[in-house]
């Protein structure tokens, strides 16, 4: 039978602007202990924008943790006592000018629990309006859109690799099929 592992223990290491690193001393339920080290972020959303022309908004952006370009749908970091769905609409309009009309909250799921807190919640956004986007200081996007069935074939060939835009855009998909909506 499993059994959760105590906290015994709970040092910070590091409390930066966007992420914390913390490391936990555990109670195993084998009467040992181990060291578990955790990144704390205070979660994201991501965006599949679907326009009336059944396109997907798509963000183009360097990743410098893995030294490379992604294809992504839009996403971005919950600030403190931020609504997901408040993100959502915000990170949208940012990074790609577009305002939902309609905005439905699909799913949300951990990216990488192994290692951090972070819980990533997904929307569909449709009945678009275009406007200016407004990007952060320091935020470098090109912004594009593409078909769904296009954009399954560079999932295929690993052309997108992003987990996330992976994720939303099968779940996106399926959850407009599922109301008979097709739009590959």
């Amino acid at each position: 039978m499993l059994e959760e592992e105590k906290t015994m223990k709970s040092e910070k290491i590091y409390d930066g602007r966007i992420l914390g690193l913390r490391v936990d001393t555990v109670e195993l339920p084998n009467m040992r202990y181990s060291k578990r080290e955790i990144v704390e972020y205070p979660g994201a959303v991501a965006i599949v924008a679907i326009t009336d022309e059944k396109e997907v908004l798509l963000v183009k952006q360097y990743r410098k943790p893995i030294e490379k370009f992604l294809l992504e749908i839009p996403a971005g970091k919950l600030e403190i006592n931020e609504e997901p769905r408040e993100t959502a609409k915000r990170e949208l309009k940012e990074e790609t000018g577009y305002d939902a009309g309609k905005l439905e909250y699909l799913f949300e799921f951990y990216p990488s629990p192994g290692i951090t807190t972070e819980k990533m919640h997904i929307f569909l956004a449709t009945d678009l309006i275009k406007g200016e986007r407004n990007l952060e200081k320091g935020e470098y996007i090109e912004n594009s859109s593409m078909k769904f069935k296009d954009i399954f074939l560079k999932i295929k060939r690993g052309e997108i690799a992003d987990g996330k835009t992976i994720i939303g855009l099968h779940m996106a998909r399926n959850f407009l099929e599922e109301k008979g909506i097709i739009i590959c």
